[in-house]
């Protein structure tokens, strides 16, 4: 039997499922990040075949670029995902699963742009932007 993670918004109105394991996140320190969810943004990569939303309609989308959008849920205001339409696959937010994920952090993408209020620490490779893939 495969894991099941499970996670929400703050208010519970977004639930959704993860079936599998949880691919190790990145952490994106862009401002863009950085300003829609108070901090940096660490997130995983989820097939989309692989997660089952509820409470999709209290979901809302901000376009904060041309062909990437951001969801947070309409009621609480929490940071949920990190969507480019038309992959396979939709960013997750971390903070948002309500159990331990057994994942961590494998990268720091973004750093050129991170706040000077911390310093990253934890050994974890570094990326001025994202590196290739």
């Amino acid at each position: 039997m495969s894991a099941e993670h499970r996670g929400s918004c703050l208010c519970g109105r977004v639930h959704f499922v993860v079936r599998g394991e949880i691919p190790a996140p990145d952490a994106c320190h862009c401002q863009a990040c950085r300003k829609s969810s108070g901090h940096y943004f660490v997130s995983a990569d989820i097939q989309r075949a692989a997660i089952d939303i509820s409470g999709l309609d209290e979901v809302r989308w901000y376009h904060s670029t041309p062909d990437v959008r951001r969801g947070f849920c309409g009621h609480c205001g929490a940071t949920l995902f990190w969507d480019r339409p038309g992959r396979d696959w939709i960013g997750v937010a971390m903070g948002a699963f309500d159990t331990p994920t057994g994942s961590h952090i494998h990268v720091h993408i973004f750093v050129a742009e991170k706040g000077d209020y911390y310093e990253i620490g934890d050994g974890v490779p570094q990326y001025a932007r994202v590196p290739e893939r």
